[in-house]
């Protein structure tokens, strides 16, 4: 297929284009190349698909692939209501997958706008312009952080999510209503995936992985909120890649599903305490722990009901916290400490 990903420099955006290439698809890569964070992980994301760019380089002009001739890159915003369809004009997709967003749950309490900006004027300009376009497939990123505090566990689709506790939360919901809405009127086949935790090499530096692994080689103290008393279901980004694809490969097989919601997770929570335990264990190192009070908009446990998901598409991920850890902190050495 040829398959639009936005957010394609991003953690995992880049791991999906590099899996989606590697199956033998055309992929359009998508991204702003923003400041969130240090656009120099996002440009090695890059590299490593053989697009070689900079972060101050023009907007809408393609980069084809050193490496991968059925690759093209281009530095786009989807707030431009301009070149955005143009771009699906010029390509005529025949899939999209949307996981570009304003990430992360504590920024969204400090800078709104940009939250409002990418996460729902944006995701509208893509569904708007799936629609002028004849797009029948759109699978796109959704968040565990939807559940807010939801007391049942383990967290299933069928829950109510009309508790946010962040913005970045109800971004993510109003997107997955978004979606509904545009495949009700459109007939647009429809995929939200609501990713739980999900960490592994060239995650982002605000991610607790990385200020957990780079405090304690620094022997800096780390900050456990909540006193540690948090349980995640951490996700290794390979295992969610294979799910991923999955769903592009197969999105247009069902024909009787028009808009669909998965969770997509490990369906283990782990304390807190016990995954910094394993980092310290891997690194063979004590962490300085500065036990901090709960933070505003974040949650005590996510916990991933993923049977629908491996039902219909034999998800299973494979990969535990020890495995995991270890893949991370083997790229972590290379990347960083070299």
């Amino acid at each position: 297929m040829k398959i639009l990903v936005t957010g394609a420099a991003g953690f995992i955006g880049f791991h999906l284009c590099k899996k989606l290439l590697q199956e033998g698809h055309t992929v359009i890569g998508l991204d702003n190349l923003n400041d969130y964070y240090c656009t120099s992980l996002k440009l090695a994301r890059l590299a490593e698909l053989g697009i070689i760019t900079k972060a101050d380089s023009g907007y809408h002009l393609p980069v084809k692939s050193q490496q991968y001739p059925n690759f093209t890159f281009h530095k786009m915003d989807l707030q431009d209501r301009e070149n955005l369809p143009a771009l699906f004009k010029t390509y005529q997709f025949d899939l999209v997958c949307n996981l570009a967003a304003q990430a992360g749950v504590r920024y969204s309490i400090e800078n709104p706008q940009a939250y409002i900006d990418s996460n729902l004027v944006g995701f509208a300009n893509i569904l708007e312009c799936c629609r002028l376009y004849n797009i029948k497939d759109f699978v796109y990123a959704s968040s565990s952080s939807v559940y807010g505090q939801n007391k049942k566990i383990p967290f299933s689709e069928e829950d109510r999510v009309d508790e946010p506790v962040s913005l970045y939360a109800a971004t993510k919901r109003s997107s997955e209503l978004m979606a509904y809405t545009y495949s009700h009127l459109y007939g647009i086949r429809c995929t939200g995936l609501r990713f739980f935790t999900v960490y592994g090499p060239w995650g982002r530096p605000d991610m607790a992985m990385f200020l957990f692994v780079n405090a304690i080689k620094n022997e800096e103290p780390i900050r456990v909120f909540n006193e540690g008393k948090l349980e995640r279901d951490f996700t290794f980004v390979e295992d969610i890649i294979h799910g991923v694809s999955a769903v592009i490969n197969d999105a247009a097989a069902d024909k009787n599903s028009l808009c669909r919601i998965f969770n997509i997770g490990n369906s283990q929570p782990v304390k807190l305490l016990d995954f910094i335990e394993e980092i310290e264990k891997q690194l063979g190192v004590t962490a300085k722990k500065n036990l901090m009070p709960m933070q505003q908009g974040d949650v005590n446990r996510t916990w991933a009901d993923s049977r629908p998901l491996m039902e219909r598409y034999g998800y299973q991920p494979r990969v535990d916290i020890k495995e995991g850890i270890k893949q991370y902190l083997q790229w972590f050495e290379i990347f960083y400490d070299n």
